[in-house]
């Protein structure tokens, strides 16, 4: 019986894990009192999946712990200052006598008391400046680049030297997955055309991959976790397929040869509508998966807080660690994966586009 009735509870913390959003006290769930444990838990992990102003490396208290981004607005003008300045009171900043207000992750123009307005619905309805602020995923994005600039730096010094040379240091990893996003993606799908779109394929690649990679360290980045990012890069997808795209890519969507006259004006509507649906499931795929990795890794480290009474501090420490290390090990599988998914789809799309047809 006892051993029944651990099983049950260490399938109830499993479920938890799996869906942390809904793990919320219904007593207080609507109410203006004091958060629950379960909400100050969804509360953290909804504000790590967010963008950011302010760099946060962990919470003390209340308080979020971490240094200010540097915010740049364009509103009569450039006006650049610390996002520590909202700190200081409340929320507001007086800048070149103009108010604003930071709000729900957002910067709106405000009067000197930090008044917002809302709609019949309760969103915001002040007006808001151009918003061009180094934020968190700002600041993964150009870490990434600089990492990888100086990694295929490196890499790029070797073969000047001969291209017999063997790469050393952070060459050995790098020229494996070259030749892998090479031989086993852009050759296959795109042909002899291949060299053409290397650049981009590589760099969307090892992009990816190494932001996955970032999300999964202690600092706490989620840049592919954002649809804005995964939007931009299935952009660019989107794009390049389209501006290479040969005649004979364009006669088999508007008037697909060998195909009854009156199916054409029928098949010409989807194919056109799949030119967007094949970006917008780039963009959804990565934006899903790694949000979703996050969301459950965060779950189970709350397992440590919430379970302490029916688990003991020992067991729940336990339980929260095991699981974390097989889901920390499964997320290295699908940072690559996710990686791979984009790259081999965007190599797909981009050969149906430049492939030659024969004429008969």
């Amino acid at each position: 019986m006892v051993n029944l009735k651990r099983a049950l509870l260490f399938l109830t913390v499993i479920l938890f894990a799996a869906n942390p959003f809904t793990s919320v006290a219904a007593e207080e769930a609507h109410g203006d009192g004091p958060k629950s444990q379960a909400e100050e838990i969804n509360a953290h992990i909804k504000h790590h999946l967010e963008d950011d102003h302010y760099f946060t490396l962990y919470k003390q208290g209340e308080e979020y712990v971490g240094f200010p981004l540097p915010v740049i607005l364009i509103d009569n003008g450039l006006k650049v200052f610390s996002s520590g300045k909202f700190k200081e009171n409340d929320g507001l900043t007086e800048v070149d006598g103009q108010f604003y207000k930071y709000y729900h992750g957002k910067i709106y123009k405000t009067d000197a008391a930090g008044t917002i307005t809302y709609d019949a619905e309760h969103h915001p309805t002040n007006a808001k400046p151009l918003d061009f602020s180094i934020t968190k995923n700002v600041t993964g994005l150009m870490l990434a680049a600089l990492l990888l600039f100086l990694g295929f730096i490196s890499l790029a010094k070797t073969y000047k030297k001969g291209s017999n040379n063997l790469p050393k240091g952070i060459g050995r990893v790098l020229e494996p997955l070259v030749l892998y996003v090479r031989d086993e993606m852009a050759v296959p799908n795109i042909g002899h055309r291949y060299k053409e779109f290397m650049p981009y394929l590589l760099s969307v690649f090892f992009l990816i991959f190494l932001l996955n990679l970032l999300g999964l360290t202690p600092i706490g980045f989620n840049v592919t976790g954002n649809i804005s990012v995964t939007l931009c890069l299935a952009l660019f997808t989107f794009l390049i397929t389209n501006f290479k795209a040969n005649k004979d890519y364009w006669k088999h969507i508007f008037w697909m040869p060998g195909v009854p006259v009156p199916f054409k004006f029928v098949l010409a509507p989807i194919e056109v509508l799949g030119m967007f649906t094949k970006p917008f499931s780039l963009m959804l795929r990565l934006f899903a998966n790694i949000t979703a990795g996050h969301s459950v890794v965060m779950g189970l480290i709350a397992i440590v807080y919430l379970f302490q009474q029916q688990l003991t501090v020992g067991g729940s420490i336990g339980v929260s660690m095991l699981l974390t290390l097989i889901l920390f090990f499964l997320e290295l599988l699908v940072a690559f994966l996710q990686a791979f998914i984009f790259t081999m789809l965007s190599s797909l799309f981009i050969g149906m586009a430049v492939e030659e047809h024969a004429h008969h």
